[in-house]
This record gives structure tokens, sequence and C-alpha cells, in this order.
């Protein structure tokens, strides 16, 4: 009777960690290219393939997508499409990718980040089908995005298919914040009009750019999205198990894209030090004349939800005031989701004009920054009511009011 008792207890144990062995496995993200895998490639079987990637197409045991097609019998891969910072990662932020000879495979490697931003009928000549595997980070100045729907509309426009291999929004598919871009701001860092947080996934974004009609002359491509598996809206980057590839030079770990939006759009003024150049990209707010104690005690006297700000004095490697000591804050997040990412730059901006009143940072930017500023945002409207008050309570409202009905429409493609 013991040794029985025994038995049904060791099955109960055995079942329990069956079923947290099944529950683990549940949690573990498969991305589009991984699913592409296990299928065997079959949707590429038989065609010439033009690949558009960067070092984040890879695997989950961080196999680049470009040696996996290559080396598979049955796929021709022909050749190789680059973004900004190259298909092997081998460029700087805002250097002109040039045309080049990928040296692992021997592939010809046309640019889509120089003169070229969209791939041109003499590039896709010979390609039977066009696909897409890049990590995007879910804000929309983040130039891949860009590249997709141009890339979209030049398959749509030579009648090539066109393949996304989806990957996760590291932001979750919930949040969503920011003016839609208007169509005086459009540019390659504001190409649709979507949120600047967007919070869709790549394959979704690639759905909704083809069925609203925003390709060129309203155009459609021949679309098909390899949809992850294991993937829910809830879900940051660090949640899915997947690896994390720097997705550029300045986003190097799965956290980073929640600091992007905190910070990039002040950036663009290169007035501020915001870490880029340091050892903390996006982290930090700072310069030569900020006094962080008070700094960090207004902006935690603001109770924002979700974020703490610590005084910081650093030297930056580059950038803004290399090699100068400056001082500010670091922004850490104790509660990502909560926080209100893309208005910490406007909490900052507000409670150091307080404090430096003489320093307006729109004033003291050359005018081709001011207007970078404004593509960024998809409009001119924030900054011009932002500077008559310097309070972030003038423009919240006008932040988020397109986000509702944006929400609603992009529901519709929603694949989770």
């Amino acid at each position: 009777m013991k040794y029985r008792s025994l038995a049904i207890f060791v099955s109960l144990i055995s079942i329990i960690l069956l079923l947290s062995d099944m529950s683990l496995e549940g949690q573990q993200v498969s991305t589009g290219l991984e699913l592409l895998i296990k299928n065997n490639l079959q949707l590429l079987k038989g065609k010439r393939v033009g690949l558009i990637t960067n070092p984040t197409g890879v695997d989950i045991n961080l196999r680049s997508g470009i040696d996996i097609l290559f080396s598979t019998p049955g796929v021709s891969l022909v050749a190789l499409f680059s973004p900004e910072h190259g298909v092997r990662g081998d460029f700087s932020a805002g250097e002109k990718v040039g045309a080049t000879i990928d040296p692992n495979t021997g592939l010809p490697v046309h640019s889509l980040y120089g003169d070229t931003r969209k791939p041109t009928n003499e590039m896709l000549k010979g390609i039977d089908i066009l696909v897409y595997d890049i990590q995007d980070i879910g804000s929309r100045s983040y130039t891949f995005i860009s590249t997709l729907g141009l890339a979209m509309e030049a398959a749509a426009e030579n009648n090539i298919p066109f393949v996304v291999l989806d990957r996760p929004n590291p932001l979750g598919g919930i949040r969503m914040e920011g003016l839609l871009t208007e169509p005086a701001f459009t540019s390659f860092v504001s190409q649709y009009p979507i949120p600047y947080i967007h919070g869709l996934t790549v394959g979704e974004l690639a759905i909704f750019i083809n069925e609203e009609g925003l390709l060129k002359n309203g155009i459609k491509c021949k679309l098909d999205v390899v949809k992850m598996k294991g993937w829910n809206r809830t879900m940051t980057f660090e949640d899915t198990g997947l690896p994390w590839v720097p997705s550029s030079p300045h986003i190097p770990h799965a956290h980073t894209p929640f600091f992007y939006p905190a910070t990039g759009i002040l950036g663009e003024l290169n007035v501020i030090n915001i870490g880029v150049g340091y050892t903390l990209p996006f982290q930090l707010f700072a310069a030569e004349w900020i006094n962080a104690d008070s700094l960090s005690n207004n902006l935690n006297a603001l109770n924002i939800p979700g974020v703490i700000f610590r005084p910081v004095h650093y030297k930056p490697y580059y950038s803004v005031s290399q090699g100068k000591m400056v001082h500010g804050v670091q922004i850490h997040l104790s509660d990502s989701k909560t926080a209100p990412l893309s208005l910490l730059q406007f909490y900052m901006l507000q409670e150091t004009y307080k404090l430096r009143p003489d320093k307006n940072v729109f004033t003291l930017c050359e005018k081709a920054r001011l207007e970078m500023f404004d593509k960024v945002c998809g409009t001119d409207k924030v900054r011009l009511e932002f500077s008559k008050t310097f309070s972030v309570s003038s423009i919240s409202g006008i932040w988020m009011q397109d986000i509702p009905a944006f929400r609603k429409k992009a529901e519709k493609y929603y694949l989770y």
C-alpha cells in the first residue's frame, strides 16, 4: 500500500511537471521565420527570392535568415535588399548604404537607404517573390517600416508577391500614442498616417497599409504574412523568450524600444543629450546647464505613472556636448506598461524650462532641426502649441486625440 501511494504521488508529480513544461512551451514565441522553416520553406520553393533583411532576421539559434535561405535546397535566394544600417549591420545611423556584394553569399545587395529608398524595376528583375524579415521597435519614426511600405509598393507595381515574416512588437500590441502623420509632414521618418507608437506587429502593419490604400495611387500588392505562434498583444519582447539582436547600434537591448519614444523626438533638436553616444541610449536627458538634482526632484514631484527619475552626470563620447560634463536625469521605468512614454520628453522639457527659462530648446537649435522635429511628430501643431506655455497639459489632449479612431480601424487587421 505504501509503494502504491508512492507510485501515485510520483505520477502526480510527473503530470504537474509535464503541465508546467507545456505551459512554458506555450509561452515561447515562434517568429514568422521559424514557422517558414518549420514548413520546410515551401512558400519559397522553386522561386527566385529577393530578401529585405538585416541582422535581426535570425532564428531562435541566431542563424541569419540570409544564410538559411541561401543554403536551403530548392530555394534560390538571388538578391538582398538593405535598409538603414545594412543587411549585416555595418553602417551607422543616418549613413547612406551603398550597393555592394554580400561577402558571405556573394549575392548582390541593393541599397534602400541611400539615393534610392524604394526598389527600382531594375533591382527587381529576375525576382519571383520578395520577402521582408526585419524586427521593428514599435515607433513610427524607425525607418524600417517606411522601407516595408515602399518595398510593398514596388512589388505591387511589378506584380511580384510580397511576404512578411512576422515578428513581435517589443512594446506589445495594446499601447498607442501620438497624432497620425499629417500629409504635409509625410517623410521617411513618418511615411504613413499611423500614431507615433502604433501598436501593430510588422505583419499587421503591412496588411493595414495594403488594405487602407496607403500605397501609391491606392494600389495593392499580393501580400502574404507568415504569422507568429504564441504571441499575444500583452507581451513585450522580454516576455517572448526570443533572443534580442540590436536592431540598430543604439537599440542594444530588448528594453531599449521603451526609451526610444521617450526621448527620440526631442533628440532631433540636437540640443539635449539623450544618451546616444553614451552607455544608455535614449534613457538620459542632460545638458551642461541643467541642475540635475533640481530637475530630478521636480520631475518626481509630478508623480508620473510608471517612471522615476534619477540625477546623473556624465561625459558623452560624441554627439551633443562631446567630451563635456553634462547634468540631468536618467529615466527609470518602474512600470513600462503605464508610463506615458512619448510624453516623457515633454515633461522633462516642461520642468527644465521652469528652472532655466533662458534655455528655450526650440530657439537654441537650427531651423533644419525644428523641421526634423516636426516630421518625427508628424505635425507642427505639437511644437507650436507647446512652445506657448511649455506645459504638457497644453498638448496631451492633442497628442492622443487620434488614438480612439485609429484603434478601431486597426483592430480590423489584428492577427493576434
